[in-house]
Formats: structure tokens, C-alpha cells, sequence
């Protein structure tokens, strides 16, 4: 039976993982419904992806009954009212990256989706591509012997996108870009909090974070050196340094799809696009549909490769990196104020 999807938001995003279900076989894989908060924007959406249901509200999504699981699509400054809209109507939920604006946001959404005993994943695409599988393998075999560096950078000229400037909307290049390359670290290093992490940053005239260096260091002499940045194009490369050899990702390391191993090149290209895709290798969203699909199959409630405790050690570093480079939201200002107010 077809894993049936839901869609929260018709937006590029929520297209471009409806345009990467279609090369996944229709038998496993079928999207229901979506819902988004212009009723003729979900019909648009509906009519051009065949899906027979479109919804004004994400209450009607919620409350749909043929849904297994909803991916959240919308700007990550909604992703806690929706994400626990569903979890709260007992949807399982696939929540696009970052799942919250800040740890504590991501510590609601755990905690109601275990009160529900239903799934809930962060989005992390990069975690389920071909490329991410072998490195975890070879990583696992220890092929590279001791690891001891990791340098990683993510770089697209985005300070044109309206949405990437306003901090109102969760602007900013930490949460857009730097949690790649923070998650690609934990992957790597494995899912332990730092040592200690360094940060450094440049704020646009808007007051968000436009470039940004991280250093994190990890038990046993382990240092990752990250850099991200909205300015400008970069080739996403990303190393993998151990005593006995080196992983490299010449590009796009948010989506691999070569990586070079001690020299020795490998290769997994992705399936041609059935239709045009708003952002570069988006049919790649086929891999974590398909894992979300085997984790339902198997009745698991968190995934084992992008688990919860990790997505709360990922948005804890978020959380201090915006803390050094001078970024405040107001869901910050909201939950220490929720905090202050509960320790009375």
C-alpha cells in the first residue's frame, strides 16, 4: 500500500519534493492532499501534481483521515505551530530543515510527537543521499583511519530573496545554510555536543547573519572548521581529514553526488527531473521520502539515521553560534520569556 502524503504549504519547496515523489514508484509513494492558506494556490498546486484534495486551512489537513504523513513545507518561522498542529491531530510529520527557530522550539516538537507516539524527522536531505550512505559505511569501517579534520563550506548569492534578509521571517544564513554544514559535522564526528564552538559573523544592514565561520571542537582532538555564507556562490566543497586518508565532496555538499576517496573517484548521479525544479538537485528529496516510507513500514517513531537527539544537538550549536555572532529572533525572546515565567 502507498505511503499517502500530505503537503503543508504550496510553496517552491513543497513543489520541488511533490516533482521528486514522482520518480519514486506511485504503488509506494502517493500525495492525498494539500493544504495552504490560499484555498485557489492548494487547487493550483493540486491540479498540477494530481492530487485530489486541496485545503484552504491546515486544520482541514490535520483532520484528513486518509493522510499517513504530512511534510511541512513552510518558512521555518512556522514550523512549530504546524508541525504541532499535526502531531497534535496524531500525523506523522516530516518537517522540512531547520524543524525549529531555536532548541527549545525543537524540544516542544519532541516532546508533543512522543506524547502522540507518532514519527516526526527533520528534513535534512543532505543525510539520506547515496553519497552521505557511503561515508557513513566507510566512516564506520574506520577507512580513514583516526579522524581529526573536517572543513566544510556552503556558499549561494541569496541577499536578493527577500525572505533571506527580513528578520521577521527567520532571515539569515545560520538557518538557511550553516545547519548543512553543522549537521554534515555531527554526522562526521558523530551526534556529541562540542567541546567548545567559535564563531564569528558578518550582519546585513537588516540585522541578520549574511557570513559566518564556525570552528567546533570535539573530543579527542576532532576540530571542524565551517563556512557559510548568502553573498556569494560557492563550490560546496567539503574534506574529511583521518590519519590514513581523506574524503573529498569537490561540490554541492548539502547534495553529493561525487565524492573522491583517498584519489579514487565515486559516483551516484541522480535521476533526471520529470518536470523543472525550482532548486538545484531537489529530486534528491526522493531519498528521505523513501526512508520516511521505511520508517512508517517498520512502525518506527523517530529515524535512525537523522534521530531526534541529534536535531536538538544541531539547532543547540545554531542557537549558540547566532548567540556569538549577535542574532536574536523573536521565538528567542519568546521562549526565555516562557522560561523566566515557568522557573517562577
Amino acid at each position: 500500500m502507498a505511503t499517502r502524503w500530505g503537503i503543508c504549504s504550496a510553496g517552491k519547496i513543497s513543489h520541488d519534493f511533490l516533482v521528486a515523489l514522482k520518480t519514486l514508484p506511485p504503488a509506494d509513494h502517493k500525495a492525498v492532499a494539500i493544504a495552504s492558506r490560499d484555498l485557489k494556490r492548494s487547487q493550483e498546486y493540486a491540479q498540477q501534481h494530481g492530487i485530489c484534495k486541496a485545503y484552504g486551512s491546515y486544520e482541514e489537513l490535520a483532520q484528513d483521515p486518509e493522510v499517513d504523513v504530512i511534510y511541512v513545507g513552510s518558512l521555518h518561522t512556522q514550523h512549530l505551530a504546524h508541525t504541532l498542529l499535526f502531531l497534535r491531530a496524531k500525523k506523522n510529520v516530516l518537517c522540512e530543515k531547520p524543524m525549529g527557530m531555536n532548541a527549545a522550539e525543537v524540544r516542544e516538537m519532541i516532546k508533543v510527537a512522543k506524547e502522540n507516539n507518532v514519527f516526526l524527522m527533520e528534513g535534512f536531505w543532505t543525510r539520506f543521499f547515496p553519497v552521505s550512505e557511503q561515508i557513513r559505511t566507510m566512516l564506520g569501517q574506520k577507512s580513514l583511519g583516526d579522524l581529526k579534520v573536517l572543513q566544510a563550506q556552503l556558499g549561494f548569492q541569496m541577499d536578493h530573496i527577500p525572505r533571506l534578509v527580513d528578520k521577521k521571517l527567520g532571515g539569515g544564513v545560520i538557518l538557511d545554510l550553516g545547519c548543512y554544514v553543522i549537521q554534515f559535522a555531527s554526522m562526521v564526528f558523530g551526534p556529541e555536543k562540542p567541546k567548545s564552538i567559535v564563531a564569528s559573523g558578518l550582519l546585513h544592514d537588516t540585522g541578520v547573519d549574511e557570513t559566518v565561520a564556525i570552528i567546533l571542537n570535539y573530543s579527542g582532538n576532532r576540530q571542524a572548521v565551517l563556512n557559510c555564507t548568502m553573498m556569494v556562490n560557492l563550490p560546496g566543497e567539503a574534506i574529511i581529514g583521518g590519519t590514513e586518508g581523506t574524503i573529498q565532496l569537490p561540490n554541492h555538499m548539502n547534495s553529493p553526488t561525487v565524492m573522491f576517496v583517498k584519489g579514487s573517484r565515486w559516483e551516484w548521479p541522480l535521476p533526471s527531473s520529470p518536470e523543472p525544479l525550482y532548486f538545484e538537485h531537489d529530486i534528491g528529496l526522493r531519498y528521505e521520502a523513501e526512508h520516511v516510507r521505511q520508517c512508517l513500514l517498520k512502525d518506527l517513531k523517530e529515524s535512525p539515521i537523522m534521530p531526534l537527539h541529534e536535531s536538538e544537538t544541531v539547532t543547540t550549536i545554531m542557537d549558540e553560534v547566532r548567540k556569538q555572532v549577535g542574532v536574536i529572533y523573536e521565538q528567542d525572546t519568546a521562549q526565555n520569556k516562557q522560561s523566566n515565567e515557568t522557573a517562577k
